[in-house]
């Protein structure tokens, strides 16, 4: 089967090594704003609306940039790991990784409705902030345990 989208096999362990220590950071830096590193950078910012500052619109701005750097490593690292082919990419697989992200896609909205109904103030920031990440999430969830499934039935 050809599957011009997707990424060769070899980029999904890359994948996974760059998304599972930033999950773990992102959970770190979120929850417990904690942050293992400060990593100040002057930026280029297209918006930078400050707290207790004017609006800076198209300025250098002074930034930690490690959150950042974190959430492209979770990004990239999760679309590596959840769109590279399998070793045996054939059509079943193909019809797993379509159903998976269907439901990744349902659950995820699903959360935001939920999240846009019950959760305000600053809550509603941080679910936002895990909505960025959860599309991806689920679908790597769901997409390995039903691949580790099939695997456990064939052996």
């Amino acid at each position: 089967m050809k599957n011009r989208f997707l990424f060769p096999h070899r980029f999904k362990m890359i994948g996974w090594i760059l998304f599972v220590p930033a999950v773990i950071l992102g959970l770190l830096i979120t929850l417990l704003d904690y942050a293992p590193f400060e990593w100040n950078a002057t930026v280029f910012a297209i918006y930078d609306g400050g707290l207790f500052e004017a609006n800076k619109v198209m300025a250098l701005v002074e930034n930690n940039v490690f959150d950042e750097l974190v959430g492209i490593a979770a990004i990239v690292g999760g679309l590596l790991a959840a769109f590279s082919k399998e070793k045996d990419e054939d059509e079943y697989i193909a019809q797993i990784r379509l159903e998976s992200l269907l439901w990744a896609t349902y659950i995820n909205y699903g959360f935001l409705l939920f999240s846009i109904l019950f959760i305000y103030g600053s809550g509603f920031y941080q679910i936002m902030i895990f909505n960025m990440f959860t599309l991806l999430f689920i679908f790597l969830i769901r997409f390995n345990f039903i691949l580790y499934k099939s695997a456990r039935a064939v052996a």
